[in-house]
């Protein structure tokens, strides 16, 4: 009789341990994948210049490779500063270093970089013609690779001729504007310079997943890419980069609005999680 009931009591247990969604850690093996953990971010509480800690700049008015208009200027709070809680990169209209306009590009190398995650920026974008606004990534051994061989992973671009149009685009050897085969997916907002949006990826070592406000657009995969390193360079360190544009081969397309400035880019916050 006892070892009936003993039976019936592990049978119950089993039974219990089948149905329950912690299975796997009643079984004593790691929970199921999934879970994030912040390991990265910037709220923007402190008001005055960006957190050196965290952020570094990008100097010159060499034209970026795109023919762009701007200085980057480092260190001047003109062009990127925090207030009210938010990041501000102002790009202005101002003889400056022998160009005519001046912005800021700030950036996380040398400082903080990342494998695989979820790298998002809650953010509201310049208005015009002539602003191209960007959140982005770029392989850390671009100093030794270059471009495109280091990868370039562009979380969200937008240019102020196409009001609206948020594009989410990769770049490598294999694959890249250059060559116009780069590959990527653009969705369209419809308040884009008066409201926040989130932007983001979710990056694993098979595919790059693109998001705005949580909603998936578009996906670029290995397994259509290939898997040599001038077709899927992104199993590498990445960082960070946050920059407001003025013309260029691609924001100037449709020529400078040369009324419409100071424009800013607001960055409520960047998160990465892992």
């Amino acid at each position: 009789m006892k070892t009936l009931i003993v039976m019936k009591v592990v049978a119950l247990v089993v039974l219990l341990a089948c149905k329950s969604p912690d299975v796997s850690f009643l079984a004593g093996t790691p929970p199921a994948a999934g879970v994030r953990k912040l390991v990265w971010s910037d709220e923007f509480n402190k008001s005055g210049l960006p957190d050196s800690t965290k952020w570094g700049y990008e100097v010159g008015g060499n034209g970026w490779g795109n023919n762009e208009l701007q200085f980057y200027t480092a260190r001047r709070s003109e062009n990127a500063r925090v207030e009210n809680g938010k990041l501000i990169i102002e790009a202005r209209k101002e003889a400056y270093q022998g160009r005519n306009y001046t912005s800021a590009r700030l950036l996380t190398q040398n400082k903080s970089t990342w494998t695989y995650g979820r790298i998002e920026a809650m953010a509201k974008l310049p208005k015009g013609v002539g602003t191209w606004p960007a959140v982005w990534m770029l392989g850390k051994n671009i100093s030794t690779a270059g471009w495109p061989k280091s990868g370039e992973i562009d979380i969200m671009e937008h240019v102020g001729f196409d009001e609206g149009v948020i594009h989410g685009t990769v770049h490598t050897e294999a694959y890249n504007h250059g060559k116009k085969t780069e590959k990527g997916a653009a969705i369209t907002l419809q308040d884009v310079t008066t409201t926040f949006h989130l932007y983001a990826i979710e990056w694993t070592a098979d595919k790059i997943d693109f998001f705005v406000d949580d909603r998936k657009y578009y996906t670029v995969e290995k397994s259509v890419l290939g898997n040599s390193e001038s077709q899927w360079p992104f199993e590498q360190p990445f960082f960070l980069i946050l920059n407001v544009a003025v013309g260029g081969n691609w924001g100037g397309q449709k020529g400078v609005d040369e009324t419409i400035w100071p424009q800013r880019m607001e960055v409520d916050y960047v998160r990465v999680y892992q």
